[in-house]
């Protein structure tokens, strides 16, 4: 394919494209395709010559797009939104036309230095304290999810706290206590934390704890039940080194009490004092609500944490990957994954006059994702963006009070939080067994029938409904028009007109056996 040639194909595909976002709302949300749908219809090898441009495009269409989920359809009101824009799929063209690995500054220095100036507006956007500014002692990174600036922020706490809690030995005596160390580290979260960082605390060979939260704390971690968890640590000869805070939990977007967290925090781990505990936010879907100035009050803790991530891939218009990770301190990633082996070396990187963002990051090579959050940012502006975020709050509002109109069908558990409602159907037995049923037989009759699209959870216990509107071409008939859909289905199972899910042991299963905890879908930072 010459230059002529892509512009052809160029201008198709991208008419092509617009077409599928004029016309999304038509299609049916789920793909209807069985397991191993696609190695079916196409060849069991590559063609020995290549093919036509129109002969590609046609198959996207035929055999491509069936097998689709359409995250972006105003129908799609499950997980946590993953974002697109016109904007950003730009920038992703011109991240593809200029690629390069960019693992450091000479590679492309205006892939680095660009990075370096929309993280430092993204910390002013959101009212991060100025100490994640990279022109004090912190930064921002983009990584490609926040599950994998978990993994990253974990490695650099894991390294900082053995390396301060064993200064001053050497040889033999050293790695004797790292390895002791090493054996007695714990790394923490709530129940309510996302499972990457349990994850985390596995990759990196450390023991993880979980500290619980209750439906009185409307399920956020607080610093009455992290001290519990600390207390039990010391008294098992555990080292707490490490901790994930979240603002907006997977199931219930609850946000964790920072104010009591850090009191607790000062008293058992005084900060900047060697063995302290890193404190890592995880603000993946709610952080982007902090372009809102009624929001901002949340980070007045922050500049005592040390790190802090949300994805702006989620909520705030940005084509996937595109996760913003701040760091307090530059150093302690840096320290823990900085690699100089001599094809690596250059002028500018040994004089310390550039950032080489390798160092803060588990890959060595990165694409020119800066690039799309500078195109949003450009086209949709400070006020753009917060309307997006206002729009979906105020519907997600809406959405609630429609659901507690119908107290005689729906219970709210929890919300509306940041366009979150999380509720179950009501039994007329009142008996949290038949809740359980009714409430997996409404949700897996709405997804079955495909007009719209939501998941299920357990929320302490109850089996529980979840439902967030907020891609960018989501509108409030949409909401209303789920609200109708979720009622004719329950009125429908609880009239007796679909078959009920089997009951083995007073718990709920599905057709293959499962049960609520382990059947329940839950919800990921990368999707």
């Amino acid at each position: 394919m010459d230059s002529k040639q892509f512009r052809k194909a160029a201008t198709s595909a991208i008419d092509e494209i617009a077409n599928y976002y004029d016309t999304i709302a038509d299609r049916r949300v789920l793909s209807e395709v069985e397991p191993g749908y696609l190695k079916k219809l196409l060849p069991s090898g590559p063609p020995q010559e290549g093919e036509a441009w129109a002969d590609i495009q046609k198959d996207i269409e035929t055999k491509i797009v069936p097998g689709l989920t359409h995250w972006q359809s105003p129908k799609f009101m499950a997980f946590f939104p993953a974002s697109s824009s016109f904007p950003a799929m730009l920038a992703d063209m011109y991240s593809a036309a200029f690629t390069a690995p960019a693992f450091n500054w000479i590679c492309s220095p205006a892939v680095t230095e660009l990075e370096t100036v929309v993280m430092d507006w993204l910390v002013k956007l959101i009212n991060l304290p100025d100490c994640y500014l990279s022109t004090t002692h912190g930064g921002g990174v983009i990584q490609g999810s926040a599950s994998e600036a978990i993994v990253t922020v974990m490695v650099a706490a894991r390294d900082k706290y053995l390396r301060e809690t064993t200064a001053g030995l050497t040889g033999l005596e050293l790695e004797d206590a790292i390895a002791h160390k090493r054996s007695r580290i714990v790394a923490l979260g709530s129940e309510a934390a996302h499972s990457s960082t349990q994850k985390a605390a596995q990759i990196c060979g450390v023991r993880y704890r979980s500290v619980s939260i209750t439906k009185a704390d409307n399920f956020a971690m607080t610093g009455a039940n992290l001290e519990k968890v600390l207390e039990e640590c010391k008294a098992q000869g555990l080292e707490p080194f490490y901790l994930t805070t979240t603002m907006g939990t997977t199931n219930t977007c609850a946000v964790d009490d920072f104010a009591t967290i850090t009191e607790v925090l000062s008293r058992h781990a005084p900060p900047n004092v060697a063995g302290e505990v890193w404190v890592h936010v995880d603000a993946a879907y709610a952080g982007a609500a902090l372009v809102c100035l009624e929001y901002q009050h949340l980070t007045a803790t922050f500049d005592q944490f040390h790190s802090f991530d949300f994805n702006m891939h989620k909520w705030l218009l940005t084509n996937f990957d595109a996760s913003c990770l701040f760091v307090r301190k530059r150093k302690d990633l840096i320290e823990a994954l900085s690699i100089s082996p001599t094809y690596l070396r250059n002028e500018f990187s040994e004089r310390g006059l550039v950032t080489d963002y390798r160092d803060w990051q588990i890959p060595l090579g990165r694409r020119f994702r800066s690039l799309k959050i500078w195109f949003v940012l450009r086209s949709y502006g400070v006020k753009g963006m917060q309307e997006h975020i206002r729009k979906h709050v105020k519907w997600g509002e809406d959405f609630a009070k429609m659901i507690d109109s119908r107290k005689d069908l729906f219970h709210i558990i929890t919300g509306p939080n940041y366009a979150l409602t999380v509720f179950n159907v009501v039994s007329k037995a009142d008996c949290k067994n038949e809740q359980d049923r009714l409430t997996k037989d409404v949700y897996e009759l709405v997804n079955k029938r495909g007009d719209i699209y939501i998941t299920s959870t357990v929320v302490s216990g109850t089996y529980a409904i979840r439902v967030v509107s907020s891609n960018p071409l989501a509108e409030e008939k949409y909401i209303r028009r789920a609200f109708e859909i979720l009622v004719e289905a329950t009125e429908e199972v609880r009239d007796g007109k679909v078959a009920k899910s089997p009951v083995v042991n007073g718990s709920v299963k599905n057709a293959t056996g499962e049960g609520i905890a382990e059947a329940a879908m839950m919800t990921g930072h990368d999707v």
